[in-house]
């Protein structure tokens, strides 16, 4: 436990002096955000010239991205937890030093399964890394201004280095090595090795005995990894194929009964109390469709510029500059707004915005388009709406979350990005594909179906982002984003050591809290 923490625990009636070094931390922390989320778009412009170079059957290429998503996506609660209870920053390091030694392993495949293996380990190194690091921010900020503004560049960096990826990934493969895509890890790894140790203090939860619920842990681990999978071959096989309902069903029952061990043992892996935040399971329930949505887009218009308009991949890449440049205006805007409006009213205009620039999108796709008039119009718009939604989702997922599960609250929102992507890979871009393969076999070209297809796919996603508009309007809380006498509340309590419930201190655990993030 950090020292900052135990002086919070007592019950001294003052707040602890912000750490010196918590905005320093914090760029540590997201550079290496950064780098996990650009790794899951970097490598989709790379993946022909990994397939020609490793000799990749068509079906073997796709767990090159599957193989990262299903093992980062079903061991994120596990790392949120294993975190929160040995140590964050020990989650944090370990998570660094697994995903850099995946990198490198990646970067120097001399074969298919080598590369799969490598980023099988790749996304254990993002389930250890991730909730550890995103469950530091509410102990390192606790004044509730700086908090909103550290989660809002968090929530920020994350979807820019999703952006950037797509720009670095065509840089590198065609100017340099595909290889150079794990590589460039190594050094951002290295540098946060150096640094953690200097400016980021241990923090965990009170264990008091406690012991990792290991029945808990598999069950929802298990059902994660069973879901995610289920989801991922529903992208190249029928929904009532056994391929599909079989790991889907399972995970689901497997996730029913973790819902009722969890809610028997003295000790549980997820405290069900965890789920009983109106505000924080919507945010996550709408994380999953606007998550959809994101990759829906960066797929398909991946495709479309290399197929149908003939891009090389770095004129793809650098394609995505305009779409980058908007993220970074967004995440300013959204940091600013945020704490003026609320969580509420941000993600509704985000969502609606992004339906539009969606819709946008899907209406500037032609056989022959040009970039400007066709393509530019849509990354602006989308790109711009969907930053400013994503820090408001972070902290909308944290919302009144204790320091006791700040790392299965990180846990929970990343999986639920993961299940997204999952979630779009296997509904909307097959819809797309299936368009297109339809058509093409009665007589249409295939540029010309390529385009109706996934322009078609590019609205149903925008539809989807209405329907997250509308669930934002009508199950999130409107709370108070007036901060409360932190001193007075420090007198009253504290909910355990390292409490941090999304306010601006320790507060009573059973005083509900109004934080500024919502």
């Amino acid at each position: 436990m950090s020292k900052l923490e135990k002086e919070a625990s007592a019950g001294s009636g003052v707040l602890p002096a912000p750490d010196p070094q918590r905005w320093m931390a914090l760029g540590v922390l997201t550079a290496m955000q950064f780098m996990l989320m650009m790794d899951v778009t970097v490598v989709n412009i790379a993946l022909p010239h990994i397939q020609d170079n490793l000799h990749f059957s068509v079906e073997g290429l796709a767990w090159v991205v599957n193989g990262y998503v299903l093992t980062a996506g079903g061991f994120l609660l596990l790392g949120g937890r294993l975190a929160d209870m040995y140590g964050r920053r020990l989650g944090f390091v370990a998570g660094v030093l697994v995903f850099g030694a995946a990198s490198a392993v990646c970067g120097a495949a001399a074969n298919s399964s080598m590369m799969v293996s490598g980023r099988f380990v790749q996304g254990l190194g993002e389930a250890l890394a991730g909730p550890a690091a995103l469950g530091l921010i509410p102990v390192l900020f606790r004044d509730p201004k700086e908090r909103t503004k550290a989660l809002g560049i968090w929530g920020g960096m994350a979807a820019l280095g999703s952006a950037v990826g797509s720009v670095v990934g065509g840089s590198l493969t065609d100017l340099v090595s595909w290889r150079w895509i794990f590589f460039i890890n190594i050094p951002v790894a290295l540098f946060a090795l150096v640094m953690v140790p200097r400016v980021i203090p241990e923090s965990r939860m009170s264990r008091d005995g406690k012991r990792i619920d290991v029945i808990g842990a598999i069950a929802a681990t298990g059902g994660l990894v069973a879901v995610v999978y289920g989801l991922l071959k529903a992208a190249d096989a029928p929904w009532g194929s056994g391929r599909v309902l079989a790991p889907l069903l399972g995970g689901l029952v497997l996730l029913a009964f973790t819902a009722v061990w969890e809610s028997r043992v003295p000790d549980p892996m997820i405290p069900l109390r965890f789920f009983t935040n109106r505000t924080r399971v919507t945010s996550n329930g709408v994380s999953v469709l606007s998550l959809a949505a994101f990759y829906t887009y960066a797929f398909l218009l991946t495709l479309y510029l290399q197929e149908v308009l003939g891009y090389s991949p770095l004129k793809t890449g650098l394609s995505y500059i305009p779409f980058t440049l908007a993220i970074g205006v967004g995440m300013g805007v959204s940091t600013a707004l945020m704490p003026r409006i609320g969580v509420k009213a941000t993600l509704a205009i985000a969502f609606l915005g992004s339906a539009g620039g969606l819709a946008l999108a899907a209406g500037g796709l032609a056989t022959h388009a040009s970039f400007v008039g066709g393509i530019m119009p849509g990354l602006l718009v989308y790109g711009f709406f969907n930053a400013v939604g994503y820090p408001a989702l972070t902290n909308g997922a944290l919302h009144q979350v204790t320091g006791q599960d700040a790392g299965l609250g990180s846990g929970v929102q990343t999986a639920m990005q993961q299940v997204g992507a999952s979630l779009g890979l296997a509904t909307l871009v097959p819809l797309a594909l299936r368009y297109v393969k339809h058509h093409v076999a009665h007589g249409t070209t295939a540029p010309v179906a390529e385009t109706h297809g996934y322009a078609l796919a590019l609205r149903v996603a925008a539809v989807v982002l209405v329907a997250a508009a509308v669930l934002a309007v009508l199950l999130l809380e409107k709370v108070d984003a007036k901060p409360r006498d932190a001193a007075a509340e420090a007198t009253a309590g504290s909910d355990g050591p390292g409490s941090t419930d999304g306010s601006d201190g320790p507060r009573s655990s059973g005083t509900p809290a109004s934080p500024a993030t919502a």
